[in-house]
């Protein structure tokens, strides 16, 4: 039995006809007559649809977060006692508690996609009785599945082998991961136990006061746990590494032009020194007057830090992941990936093309001439080869004619006919003439003749250069040339270019040795030593451990065993053979030496703790220099200040943000530019390489976006507060559109909308922070910005994203003297199934932190690999279970 369905437009009526207990997709963003396009269809087009607007979800959230650590930046000054000045001084201190906006306003800007997306579907539905299971509900909970479970195990391996990191704010991560259980356990009883399929306002009301009381919780227990130890000197040293430098201009890569997140000083270095390794034109003296105006204690950093400061903002590293999301969002929008230098291609060109020359030389020494009859000859009085080569063929001629007088005088004057060996090109007399040409020969040797040959020692050497060769050769009747391959000796270490040599002798049946007799074999060395520097210009000492350590690497090339020497040099830090009062460091000065393939080597330095800061001069500091590098091998930056105590941090901040003062602030018509146009990226020598066809094609899809987004204003304006309140409007637009993609989706394939929830609509909107997450477990020191925020993001999914709907549903509903209902049934399962494997993967954590020595990462490649595997299964297996209890294939009653 079929029922008929009208629908009003204003031209006419649509009339559809659905089986008996079922009605057509209903949704306001329906075409005229959609539901009678071809199911196939429609179902391709709205997972293309939910694809894009994803990329548009993606975009709005990076301008969100950008504002919302802007926002998290301020500073305010307070006036503080000094006890060791015995004086009060003024302080900027950040307005925003590191915790208190990682849980709020940073975990708002992961989640918001979510959060609203179950607001405005309650809202749409406000007052009317539901009966299906809600879709932002079930994102909510699919989306805090994948983020436990899937990140964390993607991140587990993302970790380089033997590296283990942690999480370094443990205390904090430990509270945010019992409230996001009990988020989910709260749930369970609200939804099933307490008031079973009834949420009353109480029960509202209380889910979404659970999250002042979580964020309060979480501040006491990280302020407790600093104000309990005693402050130590090393952990205000260590913080330093952490500071944030935030920037309020355009920065390249930005996808719409507002401000991108703001990095650690200690990656802003990183990435200064990087750049500066491979600048062509570095200045070795330049470098060198630099460290002495550091040893004197110049006060030029300390004035450029004053001055960038009127428009820099210092915050710390509550940011991290927001940093690596920024990324995420630039390469989605057709921007920026660094390729190769081409460094090794380049040094082998090189070598061919040094090759090349000698052999080119060849034609300017000695070649075949003069009488040669029944003589034998090399076609070249020299070669070159590649020590990588392994082998050299090379040509010996026997000139079996006598060339007409004519001919010979050609012959003479450098009328030759040229050969053609491997890549080696030779010339000499015409050596393949007929015998029985009438045109070009008088008389011709015959008879089968012999040659021997050997190699002698030049500056190369038998057995280590090449290998030791002696033989004959048998020329028959008609043959004019026979070849000899000489085996070259291919090692690892560096040497200079060598040369040995072949010549012919005992000659048989009436001939003789013309000229040349000797060739004369170059091998190129081609082996690569690298070159040596050390990995930063200024490394800080650890005051906890009273070391400073340096790390020396090895770049472009590692053959062969290298050795080199360093040595410590006074600065305003002075150096002893021991510690005491007067000593800051111990001197020291030894040999390093890399083996084979080996890159990398630290140097260890003692330091005095208690090193103090000199009034006039700032900051203690010593140099250590490296010198006398092995044969072949280079050197870069020769060079590293050491400093001893932490009143250097403002040299560090003025140098690295001193490139970015001059760069245009962020405008509304500069977004509109930088939404408009495409760059490509840069190589690592920092030269510009053009936009790939991914970049256009990745800026095709996402143009339309981030016109919208230039629209939004920028996040210099008013503190950011406006770009806050018009990204969040703007996520909620298209997030309203994505909820209905989703149920229409559903309704075309037959998907329930609890796993669409948890599936597809949790998947697009948590592949942006998948991406960041990894790429944070790869580049950051620690664990925190790769999973140490996803309990606390999952918490406010639920205290919000439940509990505002949640609020404003049952209130409505008491006003209205109704009961606001929610399907049970669907939810109450995949609660259980989620929170048993939620609670499961935190225990696995906690051992792996007692055991592996860190949450990501691993020296054993099994626990790492079977640590990822397993939390893996786990989301299979609550997206499995939680399927088949969607589609009533399992069932089970609590």
């Amino acid at each position: 039995m079929s029922v008929s369905h009208y629908t009003y437009y204003g031209n006419g009526y649509v009339l559809e006809y659905t089986d008996n207990g079922t009605t057509p997709c209903e949704s306001w963003i329906l075409l005229p007559a959609e539901n009678l396009w071809p199911k196939a269809l429609r179902g391709f087009l709205y997972i293309v649809a939910l694809v894009y607007f994803f990329l548009g979800v993606a975009i709005a959230s990076d301008i969100f977060m950008a504002s919302i650590e802007v926002i998290t930046s301020k500073k305010k000054k307070i006036v503080m006692y000094d006890p060791e000045k015995k004086e009060t001084e003024e302080k900027e201190v950040l307005i925003w508690n590191e915790t208190v906006a990682n849980l709020t306003l940073m975990a708002l800007g992961s989640s918001a996609p979510e959060i609203i997306l179950a607001l405005g579907e309650t809202a749409l539905k406000l007052g009317q009785e539901v009966n299906d299971d809600s879709l932002g509900t079930f994102t909510i909970i699919g989306s805090a599945a994948f983020n436990l479970l899937m990140i964390t195990s993607i991140c587990i391996v993302s970790v380089p082998t033997p590296d283990v990191k942690k999480i370094n704010e443990y205390a904090v991560f430990f509270v945010t991961a019992a409230w996001s259980i009990w988020a989910y356990i709260w749930m369970l009883i609200v939804v099933n136990y307490s008031s079973p399929g009834v949420i009353d306002p109480w029960e509202a009301w209380v889910t979404l006061g659970f999250m002042p009381v979580f964020v309060l919780m979480a501040y006491l227990v990280d302020n407790g746990c600093k104000c309990c130890r005693k402050k130590k000197v090393e952990d205000e040293e260590g913080s330093q590494d952490h500071i944030r430098i935030m920037t309020h201009v355009t920065r390249r890569g930005s996808f719409a032009g507002h401000a991108t997140a703001g990095k650690e000083l200690h990656m802003l270095e990183l990435e200064k020194q990087q750049k500066l390794s491979h600048e062509k034109d570095h200045d070795q003296t330049n470098a060198e007057d630099r460290l002495v105006k550091m040893e004197k204690g110049s006060k030029e950093p300390q004035q450029s830090f004053a001055r960038a400061r009127n428009h820099k903002n210092i915050n710390t590293s509550i940011m991290n992941k927001a940093r690596f999301r920024h990324a995420v969002v630039s390469a989605m929008t057709g921007t920026k990936k660094r390729v190769g230098s081409g460094h090794k291609s380049a040094r082998f060109a090189e070598l061919v093309k040094q090759v090349q020359n000698i052999n080119q030389a060849s034609k300017e020494g000695k070649m075949p001439a003069g009488d040669l009859y029944g003589k034998f000859t090399f076609a070249s009085d020299r070669y070159a080869v590649l020590e990588s080569a392994g082998k050299l063929t090379i040509d010996v001629l026997f000139h079996r004619n006598m060339p007409k007088a004519g001919m010979k005088a050609q012959a003479m004057n450098g009328d030759m006919m040229t050969f053609k060996n491997g890549s080696t090109q030779v010339t000499s007399i015409p050596a393949t003439a007929n015998p029985a040409s009438k045109h070009t020969m008088e008389q011709v040797f015959e008879g089968t003749v012999t040659v021997e040959f050997e190699t002698r020692e030049g500056s190369g050497k038998a057995g280590k250069d090449f290998k030791y060769q002696t033989g004959s050769l048998t020329f028959k009747d008609t043959e004019y040339r026979q070849s000899i391959t000489i085996d070259i000796i291919n090692d690892n270490q560096f040497e200079n270019d060598c040369d040995f040599y072949v010549i012919l002798k005992n000659t048989t049946n009436g001939t003789s040795l013309g000229d040349p007799s000797v060739t004369r074999i170059t091998i190129v060395d081609d082996d690569e030593p690298g070159e040596f520097q050390f990995e930063a210009p200024h490394v800080y000492a650890d005051l906890s451990s009273g070391k400073v350590k340096i790390n020396v690497l090895r770049e472009h090339g590692v053959d062969g065993k290298v050795t080199m020497e360093y040595s410590t040099i006074d600065g305003t830090a002075i150096g002893g053979s021991s510690l005491s009062k007067d000593v800051d460091y111990i001197q020291s000065s030894g040999t390093l030496e890399f083996k084979h393939q080996e890159t990398y080597k630290t140097i260890e330095i003692k330091i005095n703790k208690e090193a103090k800061c000199l009034p006039s001069m700032g900051s203690k500091n010593f140099v250590i220099a490296l010198k006398n590098p092995s044969l072949g091998a280079k050197i870069g930056r020769s060079a590293v200040v050491c400093h001893i105590n932490k009143e250097s941090i403002e040299d560090r901040i003025a140098e690295v943000i001193k490139e970015e003062e001059e760069d245009e602030p962020v405008t509304w018509p500069g977004q509109f530019r930088n939404a408009m146009s495409i760059e490509g990226g840069q190589d690592e020598d920092g030269n510009d390489v053009p936009p790939t066809f991914m970049d256009y094609l990745l800026h095709f899809l996402t143009f339309f976006w981030k016109l919208i987004g230039a629209m939004v204003p920028p996040t210099t304006m008013l503190g950011a507060w406006p770009s806050f309140v018009f990204s969040l409007v703007y996520i909620a637009l298209l997030t309203l559109v994505i909820e209905q993609l989703g149920h229409l989706l559903g309704c075309v394939v037959g998907l329930k909308t609890s796993v669409t929830g948890i599936t597809i609509i949790a998947l697009g909107t948590s592949l942006p922070d998948t991406f960041a997450s990894r790429t944070a477990a790869i580049q950051d020191e620690y664990a925190d910005a790769a999973i140490g925020n996803v309990t606390g993001s999952n918490s406010v999914n639920v205290f919000l994203g439940l509990g505002l709907p949640w609020v404003l549903s049952s209130m409505y509903a008491y006003a209205t003297g109704k009961e606001y209902k929610v399907p049970s049934g669907n939810l109450t399962q995949s609660v259980i199934i989620f929170s048993t494997l939620g609670a499961l993967c935190i225990v696995l954590l906690v051992i792996r932190r007692k055991y592996v020595g860190g949450e990501l990462g691993g020296k054993n490649p099994f626990i790492k690999w079977g640590s990822s595997i397993t939390l893996f299964l786990m989301w299979v297996i609550y997206i499995v279970l939680a399927s088949l209890k969607a589609y009533d294939i399992l069932d089970w009653e609590v």
